[in-house]
């Protein structure tokens, strides 16, 4: 499980994110950020973590922790 979070403001929604996921989670949002654009909305639960999205990012919107495995 991964630790992803979007920064929306930062996010100009250029969707270069969206077909870098091996597992196809993330989409574009409906809404808009402050600037007028759309941004990625990512199934957390689902994330694996590989950091496709984050190393595709050209504003680094997409900030990548990984956490702490349960045992």
């Amino acid at each position: 499980m991964a630790d992803i979070k979007v920064d929306i403001d930062r996010c100009k929604g250029c969707g270069l994110c969206v077909p870098q996921c091996p597992k196809l989670l993330i989409k574009m949002s409906e809404k808009m950020n402050e600037q007028g654009n759309f941004y990625p909305i990512i199934d957390k639960e689902k994330c694996v973590a590989c950091g496709l999205c984050w190393q595709m990012c050209p504003d680094l919107a997409i900030k990548l922790k990984e956490a702490k495995r349960k045992p």
